[in-house]
């Protein structure tokens, strides 16, 4: 990467791993953190971020001593998208609890951090609400077509 980009350079590197998952180029334990950075010549801390955006999406997860491999399982769709469903899946109206932090981590199996990226988007396109002290409750339904 010789020059900088406007986008973000860990927005391109983490498109370009999500581009090699899609087409099964990559399938099980990614390349190490070291041999990303000499292919993208970029630092550690830039592979890193472009390896959580991809892990906050449900993409990838992080396998302890082994580092970050292709999450299991069919879905491919971005946790937020999976979390949206949570509002017709778990029949919720407008006004009503969305799950907590928690029940999310488990439910999908993923950390915090993720859950949190995901919650805010769902909150910046309106769909929930956080009340201090109450938690988050459904502001509007998603529709089929707006979903993301």
């Amino acid at each position: 990467m010789s020059e900088a980009s406007p986008r973000g350079t860990y927005l391109i590197i983490s498109e370009a791993l999500r581009k090699a998952i899609e087409a099964g180029e990559i399938s099980g334990p990614l390349p190490s953190e070291a041999i990303l950075m000499r292919t993208h010549g970029v630092a550690r801390n830039t592979v890193r971020r472009a390896l959580k955006v991809l892990e906050a999406e449900g993409a990838l997860e992080p396998v302890p001593g082994i580092g970050w491999r292709v999450a299991r399982g069919g879905d491919r769709r971005s946790l937020a998208e999976r979390m949206t469903d949570v509002i017709a899946e778990d029949v919720l109206a407008i006004g009503d609890t969305y799950p907590s932090e928690a029940k999310l981590c488990e439910r999908f199996g993923v950390s915090r951090t993720a859950v949190r990226r995901a919650l805010a988007h769902m909150e910046g396109t309106g769909l929930l609400a956080t009340v201090h002290g109450k938690g988050r409750t459904v502001r509007a339904l998603p529709t089929s077509a707006g979903r993301s």
